[in-house]
């Protein structure tokens, strides 16, 4: 090997290798997305097989790790490293398959899940792809529409980098120019390390590395002691630590359930605005509504409210590294024991800004990297203990599920001309959590993907109407009652017009009545002396009349 290419072999991070190191057979660490495209849009109106794969390979250069696989440091005394695969074969992990019969909804989550539990082959680079025909019975789907299912490992890419992993498989245009194929640039070494080469890198991280988890120790603890402190003085909330356990904490197998609920945007954003409350903070409470009608339907509901993890991105927190995951999470509660939507909207959000705030200071929300600083060796037979004993039960902190939520390009992209109309995301389970929501939001739609142990929800198609009916209600909760508010205000603001008016409709109102005096009044003097004039007798004058004419005379 020689210097440059030694500079270029790149060793994975510890939360990389944390990934690897918690991959088994009932939980691989791989995440995974079903994406809906349109032929219309390609030339000619048609897409092959052939064009997905040309689509495919010349991508490669644009994201050379799609060509890498893992090497092992002997006795797996350090960290892995990615290499490129000199026998990397497109073919064998893009693979083209046709709906079975019926060919329907249902029909294509089934083959989803089948093919998202299945582990990837280790010894291979970490990502596979699926394209689907024969969806032409699902509804609102475009005739003639094809679907790609992908999957890679979590340590090949995270939630961040997986919307450039998207966007670099994809086109702006359904015709773009071809690719530069001499546009590749070696990045990665061409030969795999021999093993007196890896022991040596080992033996220098060793050294390395064990100064800086004796540093990383030390910080941590000195963080802790003032967390701890903050929290005791009140100045940053308390993380919830009393969820209960339930079906969702059950041991996880190695099956695995998927559907999705499909939604408007502008819904979403109508709730949000109504409400005064976040996106996030709109689905988190759609899915803790529906979490709970699930349970209330098998009458296994909790008294106290359920909890979930959510994924944070460390960039917006750490300084820049070359590490590709900065990753970590916040616990929240979805208050599934609240049973008006609008209540339980305003909780969820309440709670979600005390969790971001207790994030923020807590210097254990990234302690999943915890699994990648040990070696492999180490961290592997710690990962396969716990999981084979179960011991996510004896944790106090029970998560019932995982919401991430990922905001998608708002532009159209193609892939072999074809326009993407609808992407589900797919993430992941782990020991003792066995239910994964991702929310994705792109171009006017917003989906809802669940994946799921088998065993813990056995009948995903309910599960689904769950969360439409607890969207339904949420919707009609918020905007009935901003309707409601806004009649409120309108009327109390004719009522105080009223009032202002009020006292000139009176003054009016006397100046009309004096009118009405008056003339009544002219009207019956009139009368009056017509009265008085009409009683004097005939050849006589009134005394009034004769002294005038006397006077006159004078």
């Amino acid at each position: 090997m020689t210097p440059d290419e030694a500079i270029l072999m790149k060793q994975l991070g510890p939360l990389d290798s944390a990934f690897i190191n918690l991959e088994s057979t009932n939980t691989p660490q791989h995440i995974g997305g079903l994406g809906i495209y349109d032929v219309s849009t390609a030339p000619g109106g048609f897409v092959r097989f052939k064009d997905v794969i040309n689509n495919f390979e010349q991508r490669f250069n644009t994201v050379p790790m799609l060509r890498t696989r893992l090497v092992s440091v002997p006795g797996q005394i350090d960290r892995p490293y990615w290499v490129e695969d000199r026998n990397f074969d497109v073919e064998f992990h893009l693979r083209h398959m046709a709906l079975p019969e019926p060919g329907d909804w249902r029909q294509l989550w089934i083959q989803v899940a089948r093919m998202h539990s299945r582990p990837l082959d280790m010894t291979r680079p970490l990502w596979e792809a699926y394209i689907i025909e024969g969806l032409d019975k699902i509804p609102d789907v475009p005739q003639g529409a094809f679907a790609i299912y992908t999957k890679m490992h979590h340590a090949l890419v995270d939630a961040a980098g997986g919307q450039s992993f998207m966007a670099a498989l994809h086109d702006l245009v359904p015709d773009p120019a071809p690719h530069d194929q001499a546009a590749q640039h070696a990045l990665l070494v061409d030969r795999e390390p021999t093993p007196a080469e890896l022991l040596v890198k080992a033996m220098v991280n060793r050294t390395r590395n064990s100064l800086l988890l004796t540093k990383g120790v030390a910080n941590v603890a000195l963080d802790l002691a003032k967390y701890g402190i903050s929290v005791a003085r009140e100045e940053i909330p308390s993380p919830d630590m009393h969820a209960p356990k339930t079906r969702f904490n059950n041991p996880v197998g190695p099956h695995r359930v998927a559907d999705a609920a499909i939604f408007e945007q502008d819904d979403f954003k109508a709730i949000k605005n109504a409400a005064g409350v976040t996106m996030n903070d709109v689905a988190l409470s759609v899915i803790g509504g529906a979490l709970r009608k699930y349970l209330q339907h098998y009458n296994e509901l909790p008294e106290e409210p359920l909890a979930a993890s959510v994924p944070l991105n460390m960039r917006t927190r750490h300084a820049p590294t070359d590490e590709s995951h900065q990753l970590g999470s916040m616990f929240t509660s979805l208050h599934t024991n609240m049973q008006d939507p609008v209540a339980r909207l305003h909780a969820v959000h309440d709670s979600a800004v005390d969790a971001k705030a207790s994030s923020e200071s807590n210097p254990l929300v990234g302690s999943l990297k915890i699994a990648g600083v040990f070696s492999p060796a180490v961290s592997k037979r710690v990962a396969g203990f716990w999981a084979k004993n179960q011991l996510s039960k004896f944790v106090p902190l029970n998560v019932s599920t995982v919401i991430s939520n990922v905001t998608g390009p708002n532009f159209p992209l193609y892939s072999a001309g074809a326009q993407l109309v609808r992407y589900h995301g797919l993430g992941l389970l782990s020991p003792g959590c066995g239910v994964f929501h991702l929310v994705f939001s792109s171009n006017g739609v917003v989906t809802i993907t669940v994946l799921a142990d088998r065993d813990i929800i056995p009948d995903p198609e309910f599960y689904r109407q769950c969360l439409v009916a607890s969207f339904n209600e949420t919707k009609k909760g918020t905007l009935g009652k901003a309707r409601q508010t806004k009649a409120a205000v309108k009327n109390s603001a004719s009522k105080k017009a009223a009032v202002k008016k009020s006292p000139a409709k009176k003054r009016e109102a006397r100046k009309t009545a004096v009118k009405r005096t008056s003339v009544k009044k002219a009207v019956a003097n009139k009368r009056h002396a017509g009265a008085r004039v009409s009683r004097v007798p005939a050849g006589k004058t009134s005394v009034k009349k004769s002294r005038a004419r006397s006077t006159a005379a004078v």
